[in-house]
């Protein structure tokens, strides 16, 4: 008995292209998004931890694994800022605010329907 596709279902892996797009559903390499293409999409799980490594023992929260284009990701990061009342950056694909509102921003991100995990101890 023949398996049905379900209709959203995707490729995510191919042997003949290697990895593929999220957005286009084209080989990387061959990708037409450019500069909209999320930067990385890891396993679908947003993750949050708090670091204090390096900033003279100030309390970072850093947001990673954020499936967006860098001006999306600069556009949230401005809003969870604001909801956090700090200042904060954008680095690399990452998200980072000043301070531990881990709890804040996990219930900030979940509203708007990603998976987050918090991280770390």
């Amino acid at each position: 008995m023949p398996r049905s596709k379900a209709a959203n279902s995707r490729p995510v892996y191919s042997t003949d292209k290697g990895r593929l797009c999220p957005q286009c559903q084209r080989a990387v390499a061959g990708c037409v998004c450019g500069k909209d293409r999320p930067t990385g999409v890891g396993d679908g799980v947003v993750r949050i931890r708090r670091e204090t490594k390096g900033r003279g023992g100030k309390a970072v929260t850093v947001i990673e694994g954020i499936p967006l284009p860098p001006d999306e990701l600069k556009a949230l990061a401005k809003v969870l800022k604001k909801r956090c009342g700090v200042g904060g950056s954008t680095r690399e694909s990452n998200i980072e605010i000043q301070g531990d509102a881990r709890e804040l921003v996990k219930r900030e991100l979940e509203q708007r329907g990603f998976t987050v995990k918090l991280a770390g101890g």
